[in-house]
Formats: C-alpha cells, sequence, structure tokens
C-alpha cells in the first residue's frame, strides 16, 4: 500500500472507536496515519509474483502516482497499521464543495478507500444529512474518466517539466505580470484566496477573472442594488412562521438546501403539527418546493418581478412603483396580509436565477416587515473577492481578442462549454500565446489548451473553505492521489515559489498565521476532528437599503411570445457531474426524467402548438437553434418554456457524453436566466425521454393521503377511515412474537421533500448499479428506493405529493409464499431477507409484491472490470452478478453490525444507534428507523400517532414499513385548492 513518508504527515482526524460515532480528541491522540488503497495497475498480479517483481527492482517505485512525496515503494497490505482492523470503518470529517460552497460531511472509510459520505451532525451545512451531490462525491472521486497526467497538446508531460515550461513562460513578463491571467470559478477558500492575492502581489499587473455559470450573479447584484454593497443573506426559517418563495426551489437546490430543508420542517412539525407554518410559492417552473407549498401561483418568468413589486407596496415599501396591474391581485392581498401579520417572524426568498430586481425588492420587503436579524440575516459576502463575474469574463474575453494574454491560468472550471454563448470562448482562446488547464477531467475547455494539470479531487487534497453562512471547513486527504494529480494551491504556489511547498505546508503556514503558535497543534487536531473552525461563520451585519431610485418602476412583463427560462439541473449543476451515473439515472423530481434534459411546457401551451409529449423540436432564438425533446409538466405556466442546464456535453467522459442537449448554446450574456423571441419548430416525430413516472405503478389504488390541518384538528382519525385496513382475523400466515428486536419504519409525507438524497444513499451504501438510458426506457432501473410523485386536480396548476416507497418489509409478506426456493424468507426481527445465491430468477416474488419494490438484474449491470469503480464498493454489502431478485434490506448490514457491537458491550441496541442509508441522509429527518417493540422508542411513538397509516393497508400484508399522513397549512383567504 501507499503509504505518506513525509515525517511531517499529520494523522486524518479520526472519527469512531466503533461504526458512526465520533472518536473523542483524547482517543485520536498517537493514531498513525491510514493506510491508502493499491492504485488499480497491479490488481491483476498473484500477490507472490508481484512480491518478487518488488524485491527484483526498484524501478516500479517511479510509478507511484506522486511525485511531490519522496519516491517509495508500493507494497502489499501485509502488516496493517495498529489502529486498522478488516471490517472497521473508520470516519473522517471534511466538507463537499458545490460552486464554492461547501457543506460538512464525514466520510466513511474502509481500509483507506472512501466508501460513503454521511453529513456532520455539528456542521452548521448539514447538521447531519447531505444533498444529492454530496452522495455522489465518492463516486466523483473514483470516476475512470478522470485526467490521469499531465499533458502538453495532448502528450505526457512531467510536473518538473511543466514547472520548467511555466518558468519559461513567466520569465518574458519581466516580474510586473502584464499579461497574465487567472480565471477562477468563485473562490470561497481563505487560504486559495491569500494564494491567488499573493500571485497578484509579485506580479502587480496580472488580473484575476472568476465565472461560475450557475452562481449568484443576480444575488450580488440584486445586493448592490438594495444596500449599495456586496451582501450575503440567509435565512433562519426554524423562526418563520410564513414564507414566501419567489422563483425559490430553496427547499431541494442550492448550497444552504440542507439546513433549510431541515428547519423549514422543524418548524412546520411544531405543536403537534397544528401550528404549522405557512408556505407560499411563484415560481416560472415547477420545483420541489412549489409542490410542497400551502399554495402555489405559477407566473411566467418576467411576471414575477411585478408581483414582488406589488407585495413590497402592500407591506409599505416606499418609492416601489408598478408599471401595469400585478398578476393575480387576489393572491397578492393575501400573501401581504399574512406576511403583515408575521412581521419579525416572516421570510422573503427569491431564487438566485431571478433578475437582481426581485432580490433587491425581497431585501426591501424583509427589512420592511423587521426580519432582517431574526429570520433574515446580512454577512459580508462568503466570496473572498464578490465581482460582477459577467464583465468579469467578458473582460477576459476582451483580453483575449486584442492578443494581450501571454499566460491565461485557468483553475477548474469549463469556460469552452458553459460562457455565455456570444463569447464565442473557444475561439477566443486561441488568441492567448500560453494555456493551462488545472481541472478533474479533460473536458471542452481542456482540448483548446495547450497544458493540462490533473487537479485532486477534494478527497485527496488539503485545503479549506466556506459554508453558506461562512462557516471555513479544513478539506483534508482521504486517500493518496490515484493520479498525478495537483491541488490549485500548489499550483499557484509554482508561480511565485520555488521549490514549490505541498497543499498541506501552504495551509498550515495560512492558518499558523492566524493562530499564536503555541496553541495552534491543538486547535489544528480539533478542528480536523470536528470537520470545521469553531466560531467561523461570519458576524451579522447591519445593513440598510438605500433609496430607490426616484421614479423607479418594476419593468412591465413583455407582451406576447414564447418565454424561455434557464435553470441549473438539480442534479448535475452546471454539467460538472455529468459524468456520474448516480445522477443521471437519478429521476428528477417533478419530471422523474433520467439521462436527458427536456423541453418543459404547459399542457396548455403544448395542445395549441400541437405538440405531443417527446415530440422533437428545435428552439431557435436568434441565429441560435438547438434540437430538443418536449415534455409536458403538469403546474408549468402558459407561453413559457424551462429548459435544464448540464447536457449535451461533448467531452464529459463515457457516462455523460451527448447526453440531452447543450442549452448553453441559447444562453446569452443579455440573457442569462430568461430569453424572449424564442420559436419551437416540430423536427422529427418522436424522441424517447427515459422518465419512471409511470413505472411500478399500484394499480391506481390511493396511496399519498393527504388534508389541511383545519380538517385534522376537527376530525383528528380521519385517516383511519381512509386506510381501509381490515381487522386483524382468520389468515394462512402463522402467527410471530418477535421477543428480540422487531425493526419498523416511520415516513413523514409531510416533511419529504422529495430531493432524492435518499436514493442516492441507498445507492451508494447498497453497491446500486446504474443500468443506463435503454433499461430505464424497458422499466428496469434498479433503485431499491423510490419517490413517487403524484399530482392531483387541475393539470394546470395541480397539488403535488411526494412518497418515498422502500420495501414495506411486510409482516404478511406475499413474496415468500410464492418463491419456490425459498430465497425470500421472514427473519427473527421482521425483516423479508433475500438470499441472493439461491435466487433463480423466475420473478414470482416480484409479480405478488403489490408494492412494486422488488428489482430483478436482467443483465449484468456491475462494472467487474473497472478498477478505481471497484474501490467505491461498501465491503459489507454483497455485488450482485446479474439472474437475482434485490430490494430493500433495512440496510441489514448495520443492524447486525450493532447488533454485534451491543453483543460484546452487554447491551440493548440503543435508539437511533442503527440508522439506515435513506434515514441518515434525509435532509428533513422525513424517515425514522428503530426497534418497535420498544414504546420509548421514536419510531414506535410515530407510529402511535394518529396520523399513521399503512399503504394499501387493505391488503393486509401488515407493513413494517408505515407513513404520517401530509398535513398542509393553506390560507382560508384563498381558495383550498392548492394553486388558490
Amino acid at each position: 500500500m501507499r503509504q505518506p513518508t513525509d515525517p511531517t504527515f499529520v494523522p486524518l482526524a479520526a472519527l469512531s472507536a466503533h461504526p458512526r460515532q465520533w472518536r473523542s480528541l483524547e482517543e485520536r491522540e498517537g493514531v498513525v496515519a491510514e493506510d491508502i488503497p493499491l492504485q488499480s495497475e497491479f490488481s491483476q498480479e498473484d500477490r507472490r509474483e508481484f512480491l518478487r517483481l518488488m524485491s527484483a527492482s526498484l524501478a516500479l517505485a517511479g510509478m507511484t502516482a506522486c511525485t511531490r512525496q519522496p519516491t517509495e515503494l508500493i507494497v502489499p497490505y501485509v502488516d496493517p497499521p495498529e489502529q486498522t482492523v478488516p471490517g472497521h470503518p473508520r470516519y473522517y470529517a471534511t466538507a463537499v464543495p458545490v460552486s464554492g460552497i461547501a457543506q460538512g460531511v464525514i466520510v466513511e472509510t474502509h481500509l483507506g478507500r472512501p466508501t460513503k459520505v454521511e453529513g456532520n451532525p455539528d456542521h452548521p451545512a448539514s447538521l447531519g444529512a447531505t444533498s444529492v451531490i454530496s452522495q455522489a462525491s465518492v463516486l466523483d472521486l473514483y470516476d475512470p474518466d478522470r485526467a490521469k497526467e499531465i499533458t502538453y497538446r495532448g502528450d505526457t508531460r512531467s510536473w518538473e517539466n511543466f514547472l520548467l515550461a511555466l518558468g519559461s513562460m513567466l520569465n518574458p513578463l519581466q516580474g510586473t505580470g502584464e499579461g497574465l491571467h487567472i480565471l477562477t470559478e468563485t473562490v470561497t477558500s481563505p487560504c486559495l484566496g491569500a494564494q491567488i492575492e499573493a500571485v497578484l502581489a509579485q506580479f502587480p499587473r496580472a488580473q484575476w477573472h472568476q465565472w461560475e455559470p450557475a452562481g449568484s450573479h443576480s444575488v450580488s447584484a440584486g445586493a448592490r442594488m438594495a444596500f449599495g454593497r456586496p451582501v450575503n443573506t440567509y435565512y433562519r426559517l426554524a423562526d418563520a412562521d410564513a414564507v414566501l418563495a419567489l422563483d425559490s426551489d430553496f427547499l431541494a437546490c442550492g448550497p444552504a438546501a440542507t439546513r433549510y430543508a431541515r428547519d423549514f420542517m422543524d418548524r412546520r412539525r411544531r405543536g403537534d403539527r397544528l401550528d404549522m407554518n405557512r408556505l407560499y410559492s411563484v415560481e416560472s417552473s415547477m420545483t420541489s418546493t412549489g409542490g410542497k407549498a400551502d399554495h402555489r401561483l405559477p407566473l411566467r418568468y418576467s411576471e414575477i418581478e411585478a408581483f414582488a413589486g406589488a407585495v413590497a407596496r402592500g407591506v409599505g415599501v416606499p418609492d416601489t412603483a408598478t408599471a401595469g396591474e400585478a398578476p393575480n391581485a387576489q393572491w397578492v392581498d393575501a400573501v401581504v396580509q399574512d406576511l403583515a401579520a408575521h412581521r419579525g417572524s416572516s421570510a422573503v426568498i427569491p431564487g438566485d436565477w431571478q433578475p437582481p430586481a426581485v432580490h433587491a425588492l425581497a431585501s426591501r420587503i424583509n427589512t420592511a416587515l423587521g426580519n432582517v436579524g431574526k429570520t433574515v440575516i446580512h454577512t459580508a459576502p462568503v466570496e473572498v473577492q464578490p465581482v460582477d463575474q459577467l464583465e468579469s469574463l467578458r473582460d477576459l474575453g476582451n483580453a483575449l481578442d486584442a492578443g494581450s494574454v501571454a499566460v491565461l491560468l485557468i483553475l477548474g472550471g469549463n469556460p469552452v462549454y458553459n460562457a455565455p454563448a456570444d463569447f464565442a470562448f473557444a475561439r477566443l482562446l486561441g488568441q492567448a500565446k500560453n494555456t493551462i488547464h488545472v481541472a478533474s477531467h479533460h473536458n471542452e475547455t481542456s482540448a483548446y489548451c495547450q497544458w493540462h494539470v490533473p487537479e485532486s479531487h477534494v478527497f485527496e487534497d488539503w485545503g479549506d473553505t466556506r459554508s453558506f453562512d461562512g462557516t471555513v471547513t479544513i478539506l483534508q486527504p482521504l486517500i493518496y492521489p490515484l493520479y498525478r494529480s495537483h491541488s490549485h494551491l500548489e499550483v499557484l504556489e509554482a508561480l511565485v515559489n520555488q521549490p514549490a511547498r505541498t497543499s498541506r505546508e501552504i495551509l498550515n503556514a495560512y492558518w499558523m498565521g492566524k493562530k499564536p503558535a503555541r496553541d495552534f497543534e491543538s486547535w489544528w487536531r480539533q478542528s480536523l476532528h470536528d470537520g470545521f473552525i469553531a466560531d467561523s461563520a461570519l458576524p451579522e451585519i447591519t445593513v440598510a437599503p438605500v433609496p430607490s431610485p426616484p421614479g423607479a418602476a418594476v419593468s412591465a412583463a413583455p407582451a406576447g411570445g414564447l418565454e424561455l427560462s434557464f435553470r441549473p439541473d438539480p442534479y448535475v449543476h452546471d454539467g460538472r457531474y455529468s459524468n456520474l451515473g448516480w445522477l443521471m439515472e437519478l429521476p428528477r423530481p417533478m419530471t422523474k426524467l433520467a439521462w436527458d434534459n427536456a423541453v418543459l411546457l404547459s399542457p396548455r401551451t403544448a395542445e395549441r402548438l400541437g405538440f405531443p409529449n417527446q415530440q422533437r423540436v428545435t428552439i431557435q432564438r436568434g441565429g441560435m437553434r438547438v434540437d430538443a425533446s418536449v415534455w409536458i409538466q403538469p403546474g408549468h405556466p402558459d407561453e413559457s418554456a424551462t429548459v435544464h442546464l448540464g447536457f449535451g456535453r461533448s467531452r464529459a467522459g463515457s457516462v455523460g457524453n451527448n447526453a440531452g442537449f447543450n442549452a448553453y448554446l441559447l444562453r446569452t450574456s443579455s440573457a442569462l436566466w430568461s430569453a424572449g423571441g424564442v420559436q419551437l419548430t416540430k423536427t422529427a416525430p418522436h424522441y424517447p425521454l427515459a422518465t419512471t413516472q409511470m413505472h411500478q405503478s399500484m394499480d391506481d389504488r390511493p396511496v399519498a393521503i393527504s388534508a389541511d390541518i383545519e380538517h385534522y384538528r376537527q376530525n383528528p382519525d380521519f385517516v383511519r377511515p381512509l386506510e381501509n385496513a381490515p381487522e386483524r382475523g382468520e389468515s394462512l400466515y402463522p402467527p410471530w412474537a418477535y421477543t428480540g428486536y422487531a425493526w419498523g419504519m416511520s415516513i413523514d409525507l409531510t416533511a419529504c421533500v422529495g430531493c432524492n438524497a435518499c436514493v442516492v444513499a441507498c445507492q451508494a451504501e447498497n453497491n446500486i448499479p446504474v443500468v443506463g438510458k435503454g433499461q430505464v426506457l424497458a422499466a428496469r432501473e434498479m433503485h431499491w428506493l423510490r419517490i413517487d410523485t403524484y399530482y392531483q386536480g387541475d393539470p394546470e396548476n395541480p397539488a403535488v405529493h411526494f412518497q418515498p416507497v422502500p420495501c414495506m418489509q411486510c409482516e404478511n409478506a406475499p413474496c415468500e409464499l410464492v418463491c419456490p426456493v425459498h430465497a425470500t424468507a421472514h427473519s427473527s426481527d421482521g425483516l423479508n431477507d433475500m438470499t441472493y445465491n439461491r435466487c433463480v430468477g423466475t420473478r414470482y416474488c416480484s409479480n405478488n409484491c403489490p408494492y412494486k419494490v422488488r428489482r430483478f438484474n436482467f443483465f449484468l449491470y456491475q462494472d467487474w472490470y473497472t478498477e478505481t469503480l471497484k474501490l467505491q464498493r461498501n465491503p459489507d454489502v454483497t455485488v450482485r452478478s446479474r439472474g437475482v431478485m434485490e430490494k430493500c434490506t433495512y440496510c441489514v448490514q448495520r443492524i447486525r453490525e450493532a447488533e454485534i457491537r451491543a453483543k460484546v458491550e452487554d447491551r440493548a441496541i440503543r435508539d437511533g444507534e442503527v440508522q439506515t442509508a435513506c434515514q441518515q441522509a434525509c435532509p428533513t429527518q422525513a424517515i425514522v428507523f428503530g426497534d418497535i417493540n420498544q414504546r420509548a422508542n421514536r419510531v414506535a411513538q410515530l407510529k402511535a400517532e394518529k396520523l399513521n397509516y399503512a399503504l394499501l393497508a387493505e391488503l393486509n400484508t401488515r407493513p413494517r414499513t408505515t407513513y404520517l399522513a401530509e398535513l398542509r397549512n393553506p390560507n382560508p383567504a384563498l381558495n383550498t385548492e392548492h394553486g388558490g
């Protein structure tokens, strides 16, 4: 195994004396650095032959994947460190940044292999939960399409060759840096920011540019418009009684969504669920947040500004004029009255993609309502240097076009793919004399650059970053770099210092300057252990809105025409994750589409245009055109179309190439989030879109029970007649007395926001394969857990219900009776177990399952050949071959692990000690698991609530998984229908 030989190497902060619990600082003393897994190039060698070759020659030492450490041998894992026990995972705190904003996580490792990501319960951005992207980050680490070598015009080079070439590029700049340009994405890392400032100090005429394609451009511009300065705004939704979302999907998307969803649902469950908050959503495209809203109003993108202006005027914001009548006056009046009734305990949240004027209006509304300092918090920006990124990129484009760029260093990002189409960035890159791209993959931008340096994964190197509230997290390496990769810190260091320091040396030197030397070591170890730097959140500041310009009016919506709105994809974001099969195959919350994006249209607009579902069309905007496919989306506003960014990649990798269409080709600098004058023209008759919306149908039975709280208050037993559960009587199933544990699950439908974090967590934990678009089209997706999305009412603005559906673990399991080989059987603690090596693939059990939760692997979906993917898999779970039935097992490996631990310690398993993967990932704590034999356990208490019901109870399957009926809190001033 590769082991760090640097004598100053700091042991990684261990997190568990036993699985899933923290290791104290005292326990961590003396822990040595954990071994790192063998790289895959020798995996096919017999061990004896490998040892013989190693002893015969030291030449193999040159194959070590990193030149930053002294030359060392790759040795077999024969004498492991004392602290490492095979089969006992260890846990480390770090963070997963997206667009520069971090989510604190804890990473599970097996013998040095990161295999699973969980939330950090003490980190303010996660509180123990995770997002979909954080869950998939471990797959990103092992992506076989990652760049592996430094290249110059496609030819392999060494790090030393690159440093020599870099010196040759900088020599003509004569120390001033004239002609040196650095392009980054959004930078929140204090250390990286200091490193860039050091470069600019040494090269005073060098220029730093930033571009984040799905960044908070409107948020920053709106803050300047409202306060005259850059300001970071976040929300304390646990204290908000009334929330207005202005085209914001704050419950499921964005850097703070995990925390917002938790806080919002904690407030929603207050007071026995009879003191709920209320959510209004006004949006231009159907989102998870709109689906959970008590009232939802679909408006075109251009109409939301007028709506916000009317609300601002209604709550008393001065100098707010409006051009024309605001849309839906009844809605405005009801929202204004509700917000005014909750001064200091309400919040208005604008979407990142809304124009700056909407953000400015939201800030003024929150100030007028007295929400600032209570539910709305302002701080200094989390970015190191907040700039107008569009203008920053434009300045770089102008310099390139003028031929004044001698050296262009691009740190991360992919501007050839995602820069505004009118910038023609691919052409401009050819104007630079020297171009260097540091990125994890050899992507579209790399193809136009001379040098490409592989970027280290966030789990492979040291660094730091900030969360949405400014909390600083130290990023620590969990595995030795798999390839010849380098961090941004190291590349910038090479510009100013030779020999260059390592990332750890750079990071330590930066933070040593911030803390007293005598306390640094203990402070450093504690920060690594905790996963963040204590008390590092940015302090709250007081800012006052600047007066609106005299006569300022809200812009009127354009008359007529089809509007086109751009959105980042909820999973692959701006396209950077489009090579991750877990995310590509994950059904989108509202459309249930996988492997593709689409043109979303309302039912009425699609009918007017004569487009059936999945109609292939050409989108035309000016001289730009893109071929796409139509998806008819209930609840979408009329005369508007929505497309998601992040697809249509040409150099994403083997998974993401040519999936969907590239919406960036229609996106210009003058229309980052919305454009008018768009035409849709029929082309080919049909383009199949893979969607799971109609898969695993339960025969149209009522499954998701929902009511408003007033109905619940007057009739608290309303669930019982709807559940239609038969009285327990004669049965063919023999009774079983559970004298030990009896495992069960409760799922709160009020809390579920349909984010799908649980689905990806289940996939990562249980080694569930990706099957591809063709198999999804054939209804053969393998997810053991699904989230069903139901639409109810008027298709133009329906109510939406989310329902997670794992295996029900039935007491009277229909699957068990029909299996001819007894592959599926009942366990002594109530689980419906699967014995894979007994299964002969009759699929009788699946046919007999009324919940349709079993999956059959018709083909060999598992990748048995790609070595890096083998490193990711959970060694505690069988990797299934073809021809067997798979299903949810309540993460039985975690149950058995806890049983062994409790037996060794001569005690019973504690409540909450066993958490299923889906429960642990859930941002809203909608899923609760435990022993239902113990009445004091939380799961037993939830099952005793009046809202508890069993899915398809009339079948008398007596499932161990039950649900709490969904409750909503509609405003009596609006109609009781979902849309008001």
